[in-house]
């Protein structure tokens, strides 16, 4: 467990070693990979806000280093934001502070039971590759450097290429079912996306469909010549 609150964080140990579990505990990023080093666990529990940094960029680290544990993310905001970066980030699950002990424990008995998760496939897509378990993408040996949502919006296209999606699917699967924004911030975000995708031969085209909302377009594979 990393959580820097002394109190809470014994709190939830003693409750935990009540049930039977055995406990790691670290209170800064730096203990966490230690202890991440020595030891396989069934389940990790990261807090978002420590002294040394963010349980977020340790849970990056996790996936890109292929550990695939389940992790629960505790924070104490509950912001849209912050859920969709931890998901984006490779979390399982999340838990907002302050929570009952016995939420925490149903949490963690239901990630414990589906084990590590899978490594996510590759997303190919003409000459784009969008890797989600280490949160790149790249356009043949150009790499794309892309801010968090705007990862997220490639990757959903990606995985739908040619498929035409609507912006109330968009909004539901990369911003949030209870987004209340201004739906044309996706017009924003696909201008980025555009720009970032360029035009070189094997890139793919995000198309706008009139009236409906946008596709991700492979590239067209030239026709045996007459």
């Amino acid at each position: 467990m990393l959580e820097d609150d002394q109190r809470l964080r014994a709190v939830v140990v003693r409750g935990l070693q009540r049930s039977g579990h055995s406990v790691d505990v670290a209170g800064t990023i730096e203990e966490a990979r230690w202890f991440l080093s020595e030891t396989d666990h069934d389940v990790l529990i990261l807090d978002v806000m420590l002294p040394d940094g963010d349980g977020f960029t340790l849970c990056r680290e996790l996936r890109a280093a292929g550990d695939w544990s389940p992790v629960l993310m505790l924070t104490a905001r509950d912001a849209v934001a912050d859920r969709v970066r931890g998901l984006d980030v490779g979390a399982d699950d999340y838990l907002v502070k302050p929570f009952a002990f016995a939420e925490l424990e149903a949490r963690l008995r239901a990630l414990d039971r589906r084990g590590p998760s899978d490594r996510p496939t590759t997303v190919i897509v003409g000459s784009l590759e969008v890797d989600p378990a280490s949160h790149r993408a790249t356009i043949g040996s150009r790499e794309l450097d892309l801010p968090a949502r705007s990862f997220s919006l490639l990757e959903f296209f990606a995985r739908r290429a040619d498929q035409v999606l609507t912006r109330a699917q968009i909004l539901d699967h990369v911003w949030d079912w209870a987004f209340d924004g201004d739906p044309r911030i996706i017009d924003v975000y696909v201008r980025s996306l555009r720009q970032a995708l360029g035009d070189e031969p094997g890139s793919p085209r995000i198309e706008t469909v009139r009236g409906v909302g946008y596709a991700l377009r492979p590239p067209r594979v030239p026709g045996p010549a007459v």
